[in-house]
């Protein structure tokens, strides 16, 4: 990120909660977008690109998971925490598996939001300058260098298939369908097919899996897509 102030859209139709909240991160330094529903809160996240979405989802015009999934199905990767007074596990899974990076119940602390914002923009936009790595099982990524290691030893990879094994550990344990890879690592607009995913899912499976054909880390869902896991 750059030396100017993080924009953080707030997509809320509770005007007190819109303005506690927007005053607040005024307050902690960040730069405040406002929309009190869905239909303007999706324009707005797509004309102005800010770097984080604050999303309620029960909103007017167009609920907050059909925002989430507008977004992540033009390819838009902008990080995304979601407010919501339904607590149970399903509508969490369904908030996580549609592309947020965290879930808020209401009521909610103000500081706790705050600092669950702080750590969403600290995991998706790191310190420039400061080496990025991950790994799991056997494997090191580094994702400033864009290299891999497994078990020590060199994994040569293309371009197109680091962008795709980013995305997935950028988002463990979210299922994701081919058409939202294909836009997510291709590029919204891209006119390849389900088949171009498959063959670099095989490709990832064939280099970082123990066994890539009882892989435990990229795993195909039945009827949905596919899934990373740590």
């Amino acid at each position: 990120m750059s030396d100017k102030p993080t924009r953080i859209l707030v997509v809320e139709d509770d005007l007190a909660i819109l303005t506690g909240l927007s005053m607040n991160l005024n307050f902690e330094g960040y730069e405040v977008l406002q929309a009190q529903d869905g239909r303007q809160g999706l324009a707005r996240a797509l004309d102005e690109s800010p770097d984080l979405l604050v999303l309620d989802v029960m909103l007017p015009e167009l609920n907050g998971f059909e925002v989430l999934k507008e977004l992540r199905q033009r390819g838009r990767d902008i990080p995304v925490v979601v407010l919501s007074a339904k607590g149970a596990e399903m509508d969490k899974i369904l908030g996580l598996n549609l592309g947020a990076d965290d879930y808020v119940v209401k009521p909610f602390g103000l500081q706790e939001l705050l600092a669950r914002i702080k750590a969403v923009l600290r995991r998706r936009y790191p310190v420039q300058g400061q080496p990025l790595t991950t790994g799991f099982g056997d494997v090191q990524v580094d994702l400033t260098a864009k290299t891999v290691t497994r078990g020590g030893q060199p994994v040569e990879f293309t371009a197109q298939e680091f962008k795709l094994l980013a995305y997935f550990l950028a988002h463990p344990g979210r299922t994701f369908n081919r058409e939202e890879l294909l836009s997510a690592a291709w590029g919204y607009g891209y006119e390849g097919s389900a088949r171009t995913v498959d063959n670099f899912m095989r490709q990832l499976r064939l280099k970082l899996e123990p066994d890539p054909e009882a892989p435990k880390h990229f795993l195909t869902v039945r009827g949905l897509g596919y899934r990373f896991e740590r």
